[in-house]
């Protein structure tokens, strides 16, 4: 069991008289559960079933004929569950007396961000099951303005019901922007796309020449999400997916509570939630694989 004193190493640097300012962990924008349907677990329940219904179709009819053959709806169900995730940290009482900060509250604040990353990796974890599997990227590809116009057909053809996303790696959505910056046009997966010189002075240009993270293309937002892991290739995989593709399933949303330990001359910190992230429709979204890597100044 880890019980943080005043000695130990993770804390070393914070252990003087005096602190000047109290620096937090950059923690990667995690922007995923905000993209997904949400639903509650009310009292007493332990699930919620969702229904759907196939796409149905109908025909011409004849003046005076009946109508003979029934439309099948086709109904299937899921059924949603939630999980506890948790942490805890002990902070022992001569600890807290030598912070000239509020070590609760800084310690608090990792303890809710590390909530929020592990939320939003059970998310980008479902990614890869989207659309069956077919990912629509390809390993040791650059995310060029094309393929980002691609990702948008795909999402149009496929009639993935608004609002629509695309979520990947911030070095993803940086080949977005090098793409226009840099490029001398021609064809990208079949698209014709104009000289980088060309986009760069466009109103799309314009706007992603501000924020080469946050931008939208054809009414699609792109989100950056530093927790898409890279693979050994320096690939990674995102996705473009409909709100009603996802879903977060709360019991518990968030719980903070603290437990003093006497005998320890501690106190715990608990942190704790219970829910499930979960797949609604599997054709409403498709995996994105794409290069991540970190690219380097000239």
């Amino acid at each position: 069991m880890a019980v943080q004193v005043a000695t130990t190493g993770e804390l070393d640097t914070a252990q003087r008289i005096a602190i000047e300012q109290t620096r937090f962990t950059a923690e990667h924008n995690a922007p995923c559960a905000n993209l997904i349907e949400k639903m509650t677990l009310g009292k007493g329940e332990k699930s919620v079933v969702v229904p759907k219904v196939a796409q149905m179709t109908a025909s011409s009819l004849v003046d005076g004929v009946d109508i003979s053959a029934s439309e099948d709806i086709g109904m299937t169900t899921t059924t949603l569950t939630s999980g506890e995730v948790g942490l805890k940290v002990i902070l022992t009482d001569k600890l807290v007396r030598q912070q000239n900060e509020d070590v609760f509250r800084m310690v608090g604040r990792q303890m809710g961000d590390a909530m929020a990353r592990k939320k939003d990796n059970d998310i980008i974890a479902l990614f890869s099951a989207l659309n069956g599997g077919t990912d629509l990227g390809l390993a040791g590809r650059d995310m060029e303005v094309g393929n980002a116009a691609i990702l948008i057909g795909h999402a149009k053809a496929n009639k993935f019901p608004d609002p629509v996303y695309v979520v990947h790696h911030p070095w993803a959505l940086f080949h977005v922007a090098g793409s226009m910056i840099g490029g001398a046009g021609g064809a990208v997966g079949g698209v014709v796309v104009p000289a980088g010189a060309v986009l760069a002075q466009s109103s799309f240009g314009e706007g992603l020449m501000k924020d080469f993270f946050d931008f939208s293309l054809n009414g699609v937002p792109f989100y950056h999400d530093g927790n898409i892991a890279a693979d050994a290739s320096g690939d990674g995989i995102g996705a473009v997916f409909s709100k009603e593709a996802m879903v977060c399933l709360e019991s518990v949303g968030f719980n903070q509570e603290r437990e003093r330990d006497a005998s320890l001359r501690a106190t715990e910190l608990v942190v704790t939630a219970d829910y499930g992230v979960f797949e609604l429709d599997d054709t409403y979204g498709a995996p994105v694989t794409f290069q991540v890597s970190a690219e380097a100044t000239a």
